[in-house]
This record gives C-alpha cells, sequence and structure tokens, in this order.
C-alpha cells in the first residue's frame, strides 16, 4: 500500500507486541511473521514483550485454569528475550522492548543480556507516576512509554472496578485545563510528555485525534506539575488480575 500513495514505509512508525501464547523461544519469530504477514510489511519498528506472563503455546483467548499458564521458570523472560534480539539481528525488527515490566525484573534482564530493552510500556498517569521506575528506566538508557494516560475509560466492564476515580473527571486536572483554555485530556497528555515519556492516548475519533495532538502546544508550569504531582495514590487501572488463576504464579506481576 505505501508504493501506491505519497506516504512512505520509513515516514510510518508501526509498533507490535507479543502475546503470551508465543515465548517459548522457537514462537518468537513465527508470531513475529504472522504480525507482519497481517499487516503486510517487511519490518516493525518497534516489537514489544507484551506481558511477563507465559501462557501455554497455541492457547487462544485468556486463560481459565492453572494448566493454561506456564510459568517463568518453565519459559524465563531470557529465552523470549533473545528471541527477540534474533528477530531484530534478522532485520525483522528495528528496535525490541518490554511492557508493564517492574524494575526488579527489568533488573533481572539486564544482569542477563547485553541487549537491553529499548523501550518499556506502562501504565503511567497522575494517579500511577511511578517515579522510581522513571528513574530506573531513564538511569538504564530505556525509554518509557505512558499507556492508559486519560484513565482507560475504553476497557470492558470486567476488567472495571466499582467507582474508579476518573481523571478526566479530577478537580485539579480541570482546573488546570481551564486556566490554559484546554482540554483535560490535552492536560494529561502533556503532562506525560513533559515528564519524558512517549504516550499514546487512544482514539478512534478524527477530531479527538486532532485535540490530542495539539496539546504539544501547552506548557505547563511549575506549579502545574507540582498540583499533578500531589494525585499520585499509585492506583492502577489495568491491575494484571485478569491473569490470576488459584495456584498459577503471577499475582503479583508488577512485584509490589
Amino acid at each position: 500500500m505505501f508504493n501506491e500513495g505519497e506516504i512512505k514505509r520509513e515516514n510510518v512508525w508501526v509498533t507490535s507486541k507479543l502475546w503470551n501464547n508465543a515465548h517459548k523461544k522457537e514462537d518468537v519469530i513465527p508470531a513475529l511473521k504472522n504480525t507482519l504477514n497481517d499487516l503486510k510489511l517487511d519490518y516493525l519498528d518497534l516489537y514489544l514483550m507484551h506481558w511477563p506472563v507465559a501462557f501455554r503455546p497455541g492457547l487462544e483467548g485468556f486463560p481459565e485454569k492453572d494448566e493454561d499458564f506456564l510459568s517463568l521458570d518453565e519459559v524465563p523472560i531470557i529465552e523470549t528475550w533473545n528471541a527477540m534480539i534474533e528477530a531484530k539481528k534478522q532485520g525483522l525488527v528495528k528496535h525490541i522492548g518490554v511492557s508493564n515490566f517492574s524494575s526488579k525484573k527489568l533488573a533481572d534482564l539486564l544482569e542477563k543480556t547485553n541487549d537491553a530493552p529499548e523501550m518499556n510500556q506502562v501504565e503511567l498517569h497522575p494517579y500511577l507516576q511511578q517515579k522510581d521506575l522513571i528513574d530506573y528506566c531513564k538511569k538504564n538508557n530505556i525509554h518509557l512509554t505512558a499507556y492508559s494516560p486519560l484513565g482507560s475509560g475504553d476497557r470492558s466492564d470486567e476488567m472495571k472496578a466499582e467507582n474508579e476515580p476518573s481523571l478526566l473527571e479530577n478537580e485539579t486536572i480541570k482546573a488546570i485545563a481551564e486556566k490554559h483554555e484546554a482540554s483535560a485530556g490535552q492536560i494529561l497528555i502533556k503532562w506525560a510528555e513533559q515528564r519524558g515519556t512517549a504516550v499514546i492516548p487512544k482514539s478512534t475519533n478524527e477530531g479527538r485525534i486532532e485535540e490530542n495532538i495539539k496539546s504539544a502546544a501547552i506548557k505547563l508550569n511549575e506549579n502545574d506539575l507540582n498540583e499533578i504531582k500531589k494525585l499520585d495514590k499509585h492506583f492502577r487501572y489495568v491491575t494484571g488480575e485478569f491473569f490470576v488463576t488459584e495456584g498459577n504464579s503471577y499475582s503479583n506481576i508488577y512485584d509490589e
């Protein structure tokens, strides 16, 4: 499709993720090639290990019983990571990284490889600011991408807790937005950007996408940042509880 229009492949950044049922070393590159085939691409710009969680190979959907999981003793993260390094060597991806990794898991991985993740994509927003993780990643030259920057309101009802706090309706965020003649969403996006992280607000609405892009023109001052800093309550919208069955080893995937 790129050959038919004015947009060239090198002008478009494409990221995808390795799903949990393909963590064994022999499954990583075939899974990646399936993604490339689906997207009709020769390579990805960035490929991420979606979760530090391994499913039984070939499992469709989410596990329902302990036997649907493989432990990290059975499939160590370094095994999966080495296969991703090989994918990069083969030119199938330009950059490789991880997602939902704690500093503890990153430190363990860095002890075993000279090819550190180039990116860690994690939940980051004013209710979950994760300064220690940001500091660790900066120290080790790992870039961070903030997901759920607006509060992940588009999640399925099954993944939502009762009476979740709303970022978009937070009075502090709304007051800062009014001062800057901006939307609450624009303030949340700019906050993530000014922290030095990439940020990926999700939208399929053309007007909202344009509004999100215009957040780049906003400049939050020190007082704004200090007020937002007070909102941190280490609250996760994406708890990871959907990976927990009675006897598996994934009850504390964030190492908290």
